[in-house]
């Protein structure tokens, strides 16, 4: 029997609009048909089960960008280089030959001595295409392995609100919490601070950001809740 085609593979990333399936298929979740032709609705993973064709939609997923400054976990070592968690439905590469400044030389080099399992790193998303691993890079000003802080995951559609107009919120919780914020596109947020409870204050607000980004006035709402949780805890030094 002839197959009838299909024009990704099963798993890959898809975004709305795409063309799925032609032919005698079915739509699944996250699909829709038109004529004899299959497309997807939301950003996701197609998957296709005999003539059933669905997207599996990527809610809390990033979608990577090139010149996109994301913050990623090591999760394999390898001999060229590292895989990273960057949030992304593909784990990003980090080339060994971009973080050694002399020429790489993979005999000589222990990579675990540069960044371990676990470590996280400010990068910059220099490639990527749906058909392969998005590329990284840290060796540009500003990008690198992160030594300190406390790291929280926001959706990623939310960072845009969370920086406000012309920088407006985030400069704003950075200034009252007196805390270092470095916002990841993907949605990984590191933030540095004095002491602990300042590190927990800004954690709050973003929080709240993430939970009321559909409302107006919010900024103004998040800086009286950093004031009144400083007072409070003023008071509760001095008693």
């Amino acid at each position: 029997m002839k197959s009838l085609p299909t024009f990704f593979e099963s798993k890959e990333l898809v975004t709305p609009g795409d063309l799925l399936a032609e032919g005698d298929y079915i739509a699944g979740e996250n699909t829709y048909q038109e004529d004899k032709k299959i497309f997807a609705e939301r950003i996701g993973l197609v998957e296709y089960d005999n003539r059933k064709v669905r997207v599996v939609a990527l809610r809390a997923f990033y979608i990577p960008r090139i010149g996109d400054v994301v913050i990623g976990m090591i999760t394999e070592v390898g001999f060229n280089g590292w895989e990273v968690d960057i949030n992304a439905p593909y784990t990003a590469i980090l080339r060994a030959s971009d973080v050694l400044e002399r020429g790489f030389r993979p005999q000589k080099n222990d990579l675990l001595s540069i960044l371990d399992i676990g470590d996280l790193v400010i990068a910059k998303v220099t490639a990527y295409d749906r058909g392969s691993n998005p590329v990284i890079k840290i060796s540009e000003p500003g990008l690198g392995k992160i030594s300190r802080g406390q790291l929280i995951k926001v959706t990623p559609t939310k960072i845009p609100r969370i920086i406000g107009r012309k920088g407006s919120m985030i400069s704003m919780i950075k200034r009252e919490t007196n805390c270092r914020i470095t916002l990841g596109q993907n949605g990984l947020i590191i933030i540095s601070g004095k002491t602990r409870e300042d590190e927990q204050l800004a954690i709050m607000a973003l929080r709240k950001v993430e939970d009321e980004s559909h409302t107006s006035g919010l900024t103004d709402r998040i800086a009286e809740m950093i004031r009144k949780e400083k007072e409070g805890r003023r008071k509760n030094v001095q008693t």
